[in-house]
């Protein structure tokens, strides 16, 4: 029978002796991590007050995140992932809004909240690495218990989404929900109780714990944590804790890529890893160095599950729909988009007809919602419809692929250019670290592709040859090419390390990094923008009345 809370799947593991937690320094088995459990459930109860049963928790990677979610399922509680990325007024606002009862944090985090107004008095703060925190952790029985209220709509999470491409919201996780997922992604990700689970990513985020910790809880295989990613300390663990799977996004993977190679990069366990957005050369490369399988994926925090893999799909397909309902729309018309035809190179050729958004007609019931928030509520479900915000299309043989975020559409010269084709593109560059592409306003009209890179300490724009490296690539397409590129040896990214796109695109060519041009028609050619430049192109805007489009 299929547990069906979180609170199932944990007492099903208690007594169990397998390795359940692992850091660098200790280890626990199931059954310890059920038992730390239990013993900050009956803390958690003791704490609770009327009103949402919020607990903040504003930890890096360490066994008291994995402990503290653990006791919110036997307790009834939701924890709510704080970002220790986030500061000040942002942070202040993302903590106040989810209505916190109690933060567990430590003696770091406690000072990121210093002088914030988030609605917590400091005495109902639990620090982990206070000294007294343990005695008052020792007051509490051991004994695995779930709150008899816990049902399967009980909540469990609340997911402050990354900020991408806006201010982020709380998306909500049931403990069915997660549970569920757990079964699922264990299944999809073929993860078994042999399998030891690497987690590089940061446990406030969807990814770490749909695709890490719920399915290794569900399996009872070993999670292996490290406190946050490190590429530099990705191989050392890896081969530590003789890990088999990983997460990641695609901004890792290209750090790690980035990293010398040496003979001994395959001489691990890996074998196989799930993640979203690394592209199919950086899976290639990656399988040929380390010897592991990168599994692309497609799913959010607020509705995962839409789509299933495939064994022999194409390279770069996601897979095909989970149910009838997931569908690529026309989001002006609600009509369904028309096969993508498809290049030699795997190149759309009718991006006008093809890409648009990925829906489910199914799924208005599915989605559980954001915390205190109707108007983004409203946004994710129109029609009776489950829109996801996510561009995609779909091949004549009923693969779907990913084409970006709703806001990645680049209209260049009448035409809609996906920027996420272009990031694939250039991240093909073995001296790009990472690349984000996205629209900044055109002098005259429309947009025009705008690229930030980074590179690596040391390196120059100028060793790029990046004119060469784009007339050497068969599917860009003519209006694809960045007419800006920013460079930098650390572009500004989410705690999940994802690229902050939104805020470059808002710095655009305003930026204090470089930034290069290629103005006129022919052959890329870049020049980098001076003061002067920058100058001579806001006057420009000024001259054809379009200054609402400069900040």
């Amino acid at each position: 029978m299929p547990h069906e809370t979180i609170a199932d799947l944990l007492l099903a593991r208690a007594g169990d002796d397998h390795p359940g937690l692992l850091t660098r320094e200790r280890s626990w088995t199931w059954g310890e991590v059920v038992e730390e459990s239990a013993a900050r459930a009956a803390w958690a109860r003791r704490l609770r007050t009327d009103g949402p049963f919020h607990i903040g928790v504003l930890l890096d990677n360490e066994p008291e995140y994995v402990f503290w979610l653990g006791a919110a399922a036997l307790a009834g509680a939701a924890v709510v992932g704080i970002n220790p990325t986030r500061r000040g007024a942002e942070l202040e606002r993302e903590v106040r809004h989810t209505d916190c009862q109690v933060i567990v944090t430590d003696r770091a985090g406690a000072a990121l909240l210093d002088g914030l107004d988030i609605g917590v008095d400091r005495d109902r703060f639990l620090v982990v690495d206070a000294p007294e925190y343990g005695d008052r952790l020792a007051a509490h029985p051991r004994l695995p218990a779930r709150d008899p209220e816990v049902t399967t709509t009980t909540r469990m999470l609340l997911l402050l989404t990354s900020g991408t491409t806006g201010t982020s919201k709380a998306a909500l996780c049931s403990q069915g929900r997660l549970a569920a997922l757990g079964a699922s992604n264990s299944a999809k990700y073929d993860i078994t109780r042999e399998d030891t689970c690497y987690c590089p990513m940061p446990l406030f985020h969807g990814n770490a714990l749909m695709a890490l910790w719920a399915p290794a809880l569900s399996a009872g295989a070993t999670i292996a944590l490290t406190r946050k990613f490190s590429a530099s300390g990705f191989l050392p663990d890896v081969t530590h804790f003789g890990a088999t799977f990983f997460t990641y996004v695609g901004k890792a993977i290209g750090y790690i890529l980035a990293r010398p190679e040496s003979p001994a990069d395959a001489d691990n366990r890996l074998t196989h890893a799930f993640g979203t957005e690394a592209s199919p050369e950086d899976a290639a490369r990656f399988l040929d160095r380390f010897g592991c399988r990168l599994v692309e994926g497609y799913g959010s925090s607020e509705g995962a599950g839409m789509l299933k893999r495939v064994p022999d799909a194409p390279t770069g397909a996601l897979g095909r729909p989970a149910r009838d309902g997931v569908r690529i729309v026309h989001p002006t018309d609600r009509t369904t988009c028309p096969p993508a035809v498809l290049d030699v190179y795997g190149r759309v050729r009718n991006p006008e007809e093809a890409i648009g958004e990925i829906v489910d007609t199914e799924g208005a019931a599915r989605f559980e919602g954001y915390y205190n928030n109707e108007a983004a509520n409203a946004e994710r479900v129109r029609h009776g419809w489950y829109w996801t915000g996510d561009l995609g299309y779909v091949d004549e043989a009923g693969y779907f692929y990913f084409a970006g975020r709703s806001g990645d559409w680049i209209r260049v010269d009448g035409e809609n250019i996906s920027a996420l084709l272009t990031e694939r593109i250039l991240r093909r560059h073995p001296g790009v670290v990472a690349a984000g592409v996205f629209g900044v306003p055109d002098p005259r009209s429309g947009d025009q592709v705008m690229a930030a890179v980074e590179i690596a300490e040391g390196a120059r724009f100028e060793d790029l040859d990046l004119p060469g490296f784009l007339e050497r690539q068969e599917d860009l397409g003519t209006k694809g090419a960045p007419r800006f590129v920013r460079v930098s040896h650390a572009l500004p990214a989410t705690g999940s390390n994802k690229l902050r796109k939104k805020e470059m695109q808002l710095d655009g060519w305003r930026t204090d990094d470089p930034v290069y041009r290629w103005a006129g028609r022919g052959r890329p050619a870049y020049a980098p923008m001076a003061d002067g430049d920058k100058a001579a192109l806001r006057a420009e805007f000024l001259a054809n009345g379009r200054a609402r489009f400069l900040p």
